[in-house]
């Protein structure tokens, strides 16, 4: 029974914490609805194995490139190799768009810190 308790313990430990799960399913049922608390269990079950089944093949992907860092191109790859094309491409989308702002981001702080590093010196 002890290894019952610790098998589920590991599980929630590595499931999406269910008061997020909860908000998200929220944001697309009509006010007026309700997600029981089986509803959001049973979610947060399927995203987590969801979430295993595309890292799993992410990484399987880098194990035979003899890399041990999962990037987002690799998640990209392994919706599309999965056969979630729909996903792969908003994903991909995503992901240009967020290395895009983050680029942006360092390129501004090494502007502001040049700017702050000359008027220090006048």
């Amino acid at each position: 029974m002890e290894s019952n308790s610790r098998s589920s313990s590991n599980n929630e430990d590595m499931s999406l914490p269910i008061a997020n799960v909860g908000r998200i399913m929220k944001q697309v049922v009509p006010g007026s609805g309700k997600i029981s608390k089986e509803g959001k269990q049973l979610m947060q079950e399927c995203v987590t194995e969801f979430i295993s089944f595309v890292t799993g093949e992410a990484s399987a992907k880098c194990h035979k490139e003899n890399r041990k860092t999962v990037n987002g191109d690799d998640i990209c790859w392994a919706l599309s190799s999965l056969g979630f094309d729909n996903y792969a491409e908003a994903i991909s989308r995503y992901l240009y768009k967020y290395r895009l702002a983050h680029t942006h981001r360092e390129q501004n702080l090494l502007s502001n810190n040049n700017n702050n590093k000359e008027h220090s010196r006048v």
